[in-house]
């Protein structure tokens, strides 16, 4: 008789979140829209990205990219976004945070900065 493995809950890609995640896709904010431009098809350095409820996920490397705009300026955004980033940190997932404004006034300079948290 086979022993069955447990399977190993997803952290992304659950089943509960695909609604907002299917909205989080299709109402990028135009910060979000041209960084996904330069990072999907593995675009930056072969490293594949995927959009879940974070901005950005590559899985591979354990990183995800997060873009802030002003709502995450808000005394309990901020507090929601710190939350958030030490829970993918105890799972060992790392976590880069850009501003909008960054993305669309230097883009280049972004790139850089994710090409170098791949490595």
């Amino acid at each position: 008789m086979k022993t069955r493995m447990k399977k190993r809950p997803q952290l992304y890609n659950q089943d509960s979140f695909q609604v907002r995640r299917r909205e989080l896709r299709h109402n990028p904010t135009q910060a979000e829209a041209l960084l996904w431009t330069n990072l999907k098809n593995s675009r930056l350095d072969g490293k594949k990205f995927r959009r879940y409820i974070a901005d950005f996920y590559c899985q591979e490397c354990r990183l995800i990219v997060e873009l802030d705009g002003a709502r995450h300026y808000a005394v309990l955004a901020q507090e929601k976004d710190y939350l958030r980033t030490a829970f993918f940190e105890n799972l060992r997932i790392r976590v880069i945070r850009f501003e909008n404004r960054e993305v669309m006034e230097n883009l280049e300079l972004v790139l850089a900065a994710v090409r170098h948290a791949l490595k």
